[in-house]
């Protein structure tokens, strides 16, 4: 079984670049499909993006040629949000209960992690990012609760957000990893503005509950020469460190992110003006 993959890009390529390119390099559209694992392989960062939606069978983390390895997580950790219905994970023989905007850590060396729904009707939908590891962390689940929550941005502007942090340097410890969610207000609709980039690491965005008939305009590319690609629910974006990333929405919404690269420091950014972008 071979994984998709998706390469590198320079500032200069993308910066030429059309629309569908732009979508083929950057937008995972295939995630959430009913009773299957959907993965993704970047060459930024080796970071592996993507999904599992158990609705019907418990489903067992599998192996890839990609990553010549005896099992998926023999040299990398994981991180899995879930943003459905109530939902297990099983890592090792132990069950972790995993309710909507939960997050579980998984450490490197673990040989089986399994998913499962507690109701086929309303089927759990988890968004995996996985990345290499060099050494082992205890798994973990963090409830939302406990995610620490931290409300920034103005109704004024648009873009009154709720953050919450559950793997990180002050949270969850991971080797590389580090993976939250951001939730808008009602009436806001734009996410990471004022924008950034961090050269030390990629992130990868995933969009949820968009309602039906929205959709999200993400903006990408050097803040001199920006980019934007329409985004619907449950599609994720590939961000590379040179890029902003950041989106307005038809409506409000939610967004995982989730990186990996130098550090684990979540404010390590290089903030860009407003008046900057182009």
């Amino acid at each position: 079984m071979i994984m998709n993959q998706r390469y590198a890009q320079s500032p200069k390529e993308v910066a030429g670049l059309n629309t569908a390119e732009l979508r083929a390099n950057f937008l995972l559209e295939d995630l959430m499909q009913a009773d299957q694992f959907s993965f993704t392989y970047s060459h930024y960062d080796r970071a592996i993006i993507g999904s599992v939606a158990p609705a019907n069978e418990v489903l067992e983390l599998p192996v890839y040629e990609n990553l010549r390895a005896d099992y998926f997580l023999e040299r990398r950790e994981l991180g899995a949000i879930n943003v459905g219905g109530d939902g297990e994970v099983i890592v090792d023989g132990t069950t972790y209960q995993v309710n909507k905007l939960d997050a579980v850590y998984v450490g490197k060396g673990t040989k089986s992690v399994q998913f499962k729904s507690v109701s086929a009707g309303n089927p759990a939908k988890f968004f995996l990012y996985s990345v290499p590891a060099h050494k082992e962390f205890p798994h973990q689940l963090i409830k939302k609760e406990d995610a620490f929550p931290t409300t920034i941005g103005s109704k004024d502007t648009a873009n009154e957000r709720t953050i919450y942090k559950y793997i990180h340097l002050e949270g969850a410890k991971s080797c590389q990893l580090v993976m939250g969610l951001t939730i808008l207000s009602t009436g806001c609709v734009w996410n990471t503005m004022p924008s950034h980039v961090h050269d030390r690491r990629m992130e990868s965005y995933f969009y949820f509950d968009v309602p039906e008939n929205q959709v999200v305009f993400h903006f990408m590319g050097q803040p001199q020469e920006t980019r934007h690609l329409v985004v619907q629910n449950h599609q994720a974006i590939i961000s590379p460190p040179w890029s902003i990333h950041s989106g307005g929405g038809t409506s409000n919404y939610g967004f995982i992110w989730a990186m990996c690269g130098e550090n684990l420091v979540y404010s390590d950014m290089d903030a860009v003006a407003i008046k900057d972008l182009r």
